[in-house]
């Protein structure tokens, strides 16, 4: 089942939806923020829309030393991780056998950060609103990273994002204080499943629209 037609196309939809939304709540927000690389994209369409200004958030998954798909949890910039204790203990892990992995995962986010902004300082967040955006949610680990990093740095966070499973919207929701999912399907196996086009993006992209 195709839902949307590329990541542009669904955050034009996204966008609309957030303004045409009773009680205007996202006409209060300061800024966007979007997850890279994907989100990005979603969030740049947001951006353009609400005439709002555009950034990133990097978290980063924490996958499994076996099988890095398999995501234990997620890291943010200031090296805080979201675990998903229940898989660790499965797998006959602990966190500390993680250490490692999350170490060179907030490398990676610094390098990111570096790349896709060059010379710009991040937007100020405490005691704004911002829109958090990604392109989708299957486990929701990444997500509610960013969505803590944000709390944690004060600001009040509107998630919103065009497709999620139904498990992660629910651990989502409790965290922000709005959330909007346009379509949240039965069969949720990876959020590719929902595009036409679902293309790599690449870290070119991302900084060429947070220079637009």
């Amino acid at each position: 089942m195709k839902i949307f037609k590329d990541r542009k196309a669904a955050g034009q939809i996204l966008a609309q939806r957030l303004k045409d939304i009773q009680g205007g709540f996202a006409t209060k927000a300061d800024l966007v923020l979007g997850i890279p690389r994907g989100g990005v994209v979603v969030a740049a369409e947001i951006a353009k829309y609400l005439h709002l200004p555009l950034d990133i958030i990097v978290t980063r998954k924490i996958g499994a030393p076996m099988q890095r798909e398999l995501a234990l949890g997620a890291v943010d910039a200031d090296g805080e991780v979201v675990w998903d204790k229940s898989m660790i203990y499965d797998l006959g892990l602990t966190i500390n056998d993680l250490k490692n992995l999350v170490e060179n995962e907030v490398e990676e986010i610094k390098r990111r950060e570096k790349v896709y902004r060059g010379d710009k300082k991040a937007l100020d967040i405490r005691n704004k609103t911002v829109i958090l955006v990604d392109d989708g949610i299957a486990t929701g680990a990444t997500t509610l990273a960013a969505i803590k990093y944000l709390k944690r740095h004060g600001a009040r966070v509107i998630l919103a994002v065009p497709v999620a499973s139904k498990d992660a919207t629910r651990k989502v929701a409790q965290e922000v204080s709005e959330v909007v999912v346009l379509h949240t399907p039965a069969d949720f196996q990876a959020v590719g499943q929902f595009y036409q086009y679902f293309e790599p993006v690449t870290d070119e992209e991302v900084v060429q629209l947070l220079k637009a």
